[in-house]
């Protein structure tokens, strides 16, 4: 019996058609809730999942017969990677599928602020003329600093590159070769807090970087720096952010992630808080869609069924028939 594949989430077609040509069966169940993935999972050889299919202790445990997770997107914070390696489950995502869609997302939100373009096109509808109002800033000169700099890190570095701005980056575990980059260099994070005119987060969300930019890290930055956030949500606490934004201390955010992303369970503090956050026109917000494009769609299933293919032996299995 071919060893069978469930997909949790929505996926380009060339990810299911690949994978039949490989010879397993396909599953393509995009509605599927958790407590049915749980249920259903047993007999299952891989799985496919994005982020409301979080494959904990309770989906791990119930898949006896799974050999590998598929990842839709690059965050493995879904994925309890410890287990999944104690089973032997191999462990694939795609951040060289969407890093491009993250780092033109980053740009563009950037330029949004920069430029008053959220505020000028509802006065613009409204047949409101606020030139002055709306006079913006240029980001040639600036300093911008990358936390983070893997797949969508170094994506952004490439990308200002053109634009006449200092990149400076900080990367713990990784070293940022920059040959060819002569407007990019490597610094220690207390530099470049200090430094940045603009700081980018691109990092996983870890126990280290969970709440990374608290009050403290925010009081270490340059006054009126401006803060993006299209990583993880919890990288960033929003408290701490929306106090530095209401005191002067950040100029700007740019936030496609939120520590909750789930608006109908928002507490009573979160509500505030949010209502806060919303109403400062310093701040350019997105549904966490930074690596949601048409192109990051096919890109992110193509790099997903060449990992698949290169590291798992369709003919190492020996699933039982279901």
């Amino acid at each position: 019996m071919s060893p069978r594949v469930l997909i949790t989430d929505d996926v380009h077609p060339v990810l299911i058609d690949g994978l039949k040509t490989d010879g397993y069966l396909v599953d393509y169940l995009p509605d599927i809730t958790l407590d049915q993935v749980i249920q259903q999972i047993e007999p299952y050889a891989g799985i496919v999942i994005n982020t409301k299919t979080k494959a904990f202790s309770p989906l791990l445990y119930a898949a006896a017969n799974l050999r590998f997770i598929a990842r839709l997107g690059s965050g493995l914070d879904i994925i309890d990677l410890p287990l999944a390696a104690a089973k032997g489950v191999k462990v694939f995502s795609a951040p060289e599928g969407n890093r491009n869609a993250v780092a033109e997302h980053t740009l563009g939100m950037l330029l949004a602020l920069f430029n008053h373009l959220p505020a000028a096109d509802r006065e613009v509808r409204a047949l409101q003329w606020n030139r002055e109002a709306n006079r913006g800033r240029e980001l040639m000169g600036l300093t911008i600093g990358i936390i983070g700099c893997g797949n969508t890190g170094s994506s952004l570095v490439k990308k200002l590159g053109c634009l006449g701005v200092n990149v400076l980056i900080y990367d713990k575990y990784r070293q940022f070769i920059a040959e060819g980059y002569a407007w990019a260099r490597s610094c220690s994070l207390e530099e470049l807090k200090a430094s940045a005119d603009v700081i980018s987060l691109h990092v996983p969300l870890t126990s280290e970087t969970q709440g990374l930019v608290n009050s403290s890290f925010l009081t270490q930055c340059k006054h009126g720096v401006v803060v993006i956030n299209t990583s993880r949500g919890a990288v960033v606490e929003t408290r701490a952010l929306v106090e530095a934004l209401r005191s002067g201390s950040v100029g700007g955010a740019c936030l496609d992630v939120f520590e909750n992303e789930h608006p109908s369970t928002f507490s009573s503090e979160e509500v505030s808080l949010h209502k806060q956050l919303y109403s400062m026109p310093q701040v350019v917000l997105s549904p966490h869609v930074a690596g949601w494009t048409v192109e990051s769609k096919r890109r992110i299933a193509e790099v997903l069924l060449e990992k698949i293919r290169r590291n798992v032996g369709i003919q190492t299995y020996n699933i039982p028939q279901i």
